[in-house]
């Protein structure tokens, strides 16, 4: 297959630095064929909405050939797109048509595991001695009969699963049905790297990569116990008992660096793509970092720190701050959402708090690094409350009632609030769609001036005009009370930025030069004057100062 064109676009190469992409659970997003599925036709339908939130990229999730036992994070054919999205077909359209909007594509990739449906893994547990007998983690049970090893699945219970065709146990971190490749073998890491090669081919512009730390496993030894239970990488809680062990061998492990590097060497060949890794791990700010320095692994990796529950200011300024400290050259990638944690408005308690879910919005959009936008963040959706019976997530249905999955915030995009189902399909939904959310509607907040939608749009245009807040470097200060303080520099221009998480409103002191941004849109509403900043409750405020103006507490 010929190359298809790579995109330029104003920003260059190097156009990740800062971005905002813009998550889509394809299932959920628009279905415009009236099968109540989401579909890449229907992404193609709704570009123009997404241009309008002055967003840099997309972030579509699988949509590859899949059984669908984990809802397309299980692949049996990399190469191809399952019926149920559409075709390659569409899917070079929706590239074509979202470069033509200024828009640059990324796509998930699942490279630690497939499905055991793939033909790799059939090959591979055919027998222990065809071509593929070692492209998946094998290892023969203990003398008594039980596991290789200790370790857990994410998704419960032992993460090795018996195979009787080979008479040995495979490993697998998540579902039994997504067996882990061995990425030990170099054959493995060779057709991992040519899958990935085919994308580039059709002309994408980035990866977003699934669970990226678990790719390498280490020595078959059992994993320690540890004995607090915290929360952690996809909403492990004391009730899975995958939160009981320190995860000292099955992930995380030094050869990762090895792959990742090959990977990397792989996207240079094609400037102005990119990559974005998903680490879930006990410390995770420290793979972070170790991922994405030195301009040899990574281009950017996210975490679960910023997608738990906790967000007062002395916290989130500590995981920032922390994050600083390790990082160097790297570059940190932020979320408050995606597909896998309870939604924002919900988890942040803010569901019935525009002005909390502003200021939320604004921590997020002025932190030194990139950031992902789940689909619906931008309407303030809550989480989705369903019954047992509504639920399709696995991990949900394992974990009821103590975790009620991730089937709540994969709800369909509400689009017409007076329509059927908001105007996501015309049939029955994969999953309902809440009265709360249809009230939400794209057609009932896009006229209304005051609408957080349209505090998204503009704030993302205003920030699009700051290149100290989308590149530049950060420094914080001290907490005043519940009022967040830092400042981001970038080509001789310094932005003094102040939040109040309170819901009171404040004041705290300023640089007398402080200049108050022009052109800054009305939600950011804080007021510099004589030396003080005047904050109302979750207030926001951004203004210019000289270098010579110091901030002291």
């Amino acid at each position: 297959m010929a190359q298809a064109s790579r995109y330029v676009g104003p920003q260059g190469a190097d156009w990740w630095r800062g971005a905002v992409i813009y998550q889509i659970y394809p299932r959920s997003f628009m279905d415009s064929r009236g099968d109540g599925i989401g579909d890449l036709q229907g992404v193609i339908d709704q570009l123009d909405y997404i241009a309008s939130l002055n967003v840099d990229a997309i972030w579509l999730s699988p949509f590859f050939t899949s059984p669908m036992k984990d809802f397309g994070y299980d692949i049996s054919d990399y190469r191809d797109v399952d019926p149920m999205f559409g075709s390659l077909d569409d899917f070079d359209r929706l590239v074509e048509a979202a470069h033509a909007r200024g828009l640059r594509v990324t796509i998930d990739q699942v490279l630690s595991h497939s499905s055991d449906q793939h033909a790799w893994f059939s090959e591979s547990r055919a027998s222990r001695d065809n071509p593929k007998a070692d492209w998946y983690v094998w290892a023969d049970a203990r003398a008594d009969g039980s596991p290789p090893t200790n370790w857990q699945s994410v998704f419960g219970g032992s993460s090795w699963q018996w195979d009787t065709r080979r008479c040995q146990y495979y490993l697998h971190n998540f579902l039994a049905s997504q067996p882990d490749l061995n990425f030990h073998n170099p054959a493995v890491i060779e057709a991992i790297l040519g899958e990935v090669r085919f994308w580039l081919e059709r002309g994408v512009d980035g990866f977003r990569l699934d669970a990226v730390n678990f790719c390498t496993h280490g020595k078959l030894e059992d994993n320690p116990p540890r004995e607090d239970l915290a929360e952690g990488f996809l909403g492990v809680r004391p009730d899975n008992p995958y939160g009981f062990q320190h995860h000292l061998h099955d992930k995380t492990q030094p050869d990762n660096l090895i792959f990742l590097e090959k990977l990397r060497a792989l996207l240079d060949e094609y400037p102005g793509t990119t990559s974005v890794g998903e680490v879930g791990d006990d410390d995770s700010l420290r793979v972070m970092a170790e991922y994405t320095q030195g301009g040899k692994r990574l281009h950017m990796a996210y975490s679960f720190d910023l997608l738990g529950e906790r967000h007062d200011p002395a916290f989130l300024q500590h995981t920032l701050t922390e994050m600083e400290r390790r990082i160097a050259d790297g570059w940190p990638c932020w979320a408050l959402g995606n597909h896998d944690v309870v939604r924002l408005a919900t988890r942040w308690q803010a569901a019935d708090n525009p002005a909390a879910l502003r200021l939320y919005m604004a921590f997020l959009l002025t932190q030194r690094g990139s950031v992902c936008l789940y689909q619906g963040e931008e309407l303030g959706l809550p989480e989705a409350q369903l019954s047992f019976e509504q639920l399709v997530d696995p991990a949900g249905i394992t974990f009821w009632p103590a975790y009620k999955g991730r089937d709540g915030c994969r709800t369909p995009h509400p689009w017409v609030a007076n329509a059927r189902y908001a105007g996501f399909s015309s049939a029955t939904p994969w999953l309902p769609v809440p009265v709360e959310h249809a009230n939400l509607a794209v057609d009932r907040q896009d006229d209304d001036p005051a609408s957080l939608l349209n505090a998204y749009r503009a704030f993302l245009a205003f920030r699009r005009g700051l290149p100290a807040l989308v590149k530049g470097d950060v420094r914080y200060h001290s907490l005043q009370g519940e009022v967040m303080r830092f400042e981001r520099r970038y080509q001789g221009e310094r932005l003094l930025v102040a939040l109040n998480f309170a819901a009171t409103p404040c004041e705290v002191a300023a640089p007398a030069s402080a200049e108050p941004l022009a052109d800054a849109p009305p939600l950011v509403n804080g007021r510099w004057q004589n030396g003080t900043l005047t904050l109302p409750a979750y207030g926001i405020a951004i203004a210019r100062c000289s270098e010579d103006n110091p901030w002291d507490a």
